[in-house]
């Protein structure tokens, strides 16, 4: 396994990078968050990386996409990190329209995954419930027989950019009581079916989320994606490629907050020196520098075991999560600190960063919760 990127991908890196600086300054999300903007991100800017060829990255050409995989995929979504980018890339890209590529059919792909990839269509996952925690088997949404259709009632919690879906991909029990891994099945619901019900949140680190309500909501046969009873291993494989590019996005803003950190004591001087001189905090910022590091090793490794299908990738995602969830705590922690009594205030954008940490930590797992499934799949 090489650790390091082809000219290809440097190239992907160095566009990415670029284009984000260019057009997606922090400045756009403080300004997106101040204005209580009803959608949450530029609908304008998101068509420009459909354009681009981004929301294709991990698709097929024959769907539009561009047939590369997760180490690709990766580059983009570092660079958006960089930048606090809050463009719906994880909900379309990584959950809702990997779980169609996996497994919907022809049908839902020529429908709802082509459009998304175009930049058209905007999807969403619906899996998460009140009080289930990371456990992707806690599932008490009940989807039940309706003449040819199926009829679904239940409440989701924590959907990713759920309040602008055109569609979402909901998981129900079709068999089974809760927790049971068996008789999970997933259904794809446009959102304007009657009896779904959509109520947008904010989450602390200003994101968008949804709880979406289903209130006896009526679905034809064709809405099940995958085969019946079987959704609970493709959650898993979703929820996983998902986390790798949360871990990717992680990688880019702790990377952000270390060199804003740095460039801060290297101006900010205290008794007529840069307090970047000071032993102590040299040596801080020494630990911080070599945890983005390890953290930039654990993530590659991952994406590669994806591209490369390793019997090690369920460890290596969960290698990467638990690195990443310490090493973004620990650069956003130190930056505030560093920072001193202006990290608290919203007028410097370190405090942006502290709360994304926050946020993706507990996002599809915590570092505890990766270090005890890495434990497990590896036979401890």
């Amino acid at each position: 396994m090489q650790l390091v990127l082809t000219e290809e991908q440097e190239l992907i890196a160095q566009t990415a990078t670029e284009f984000v600086a260019d057009h997606s300054p922090v400045s756009r999300f403080r300004a997106l968050r101040d204005s209580a903007d009803p959608v949450g991100f530029s609908r304008g800017l998101w068509k420009e990386m459909a354009e681009l060829g981004w929301l294709g990255i991990p698709f097929p050409e024959s769907l539009g996409g561009a047939g590369m995989g997760m180490a690709e995929l990766a580059l983009v979504v570092e660079a958006m990190g960089r930048a606090l980018a809050p463009e719906p890339f994880m909900s379309c890209v990584g959950l809702a329209g990997q779980a169609l590529f996996e497994a919907g059919s022809e049908a839902q792909k020529d429908r709802w995954l082509a459009a998304m990839i175009a930049g058209d269509a905007l999807l969403a996952l619906a899996y998460q419930e009140q009080g289930s925690r990371y456990d992707l088997c806690r599932v008490t949404t009940r989807a039940q027989r309706s003449g040819e259709g199926w009829q679904i009632t239940g409440r989701k919690v924590q959907v990713l950019d759920g309040h602008v879906a055109d569609a979402l991909v909901v998981s129900a029990r079709t068999a089974g009581q809760d927790g049971d891994s068996d008789g999970i099945s997933l259904f794809l619901i446009p959102a304007e079916t009657a009896g779904v019900e959509i109520e947008r949140q904010t989450r602390v680190d200003d994101r968008n989320a949804a709880i979406v309500h289903l209130q006896r909501a009526e679905v034809a046969a064709d809405a099940l994606v995958g085969d019946l009873d079987c959704g609970g291993d493709l959650l898993e494989s979703v929820v996983d490629r998902a986390t790798v590019m949360l871990c990717a996005e992680m990688l880019g803003g702790m990377a952000q907050a270390f060199e804003m950190t740095l460039e801060y004591l290297k101006e900010r001087k205290q008794f007529g020196v840069p307090i970047g001189s000071f032993q102590a905090l040299k040596h801080r910022m020494a630990r911080v520098f070599m945890e983005i590091e390890l953290s930039r090793s654990s993530v590659m490794a991952a994406t590669r075991a994806f591209d490369e299908r390793s019997s090690e990738t369920a460890k290596l995602v969960s290698l990467a999560k638990a690195r990443c969830s310490d090493a973004y705590l620990l650069t956003a922690n130190e930056g505030v600190q560093m920072f001193a009594g202006v990290g608290m205030t919203d007028e410097y954008d370190i405090g942006f960063y502290l709360k994304r940490a926050r946020a993706a930590e507990l996002t599809f797992g915590d570092a505890a919760h990766h270090r005890d499934r890495w434990a497990r799949l590896s036979g401890y």
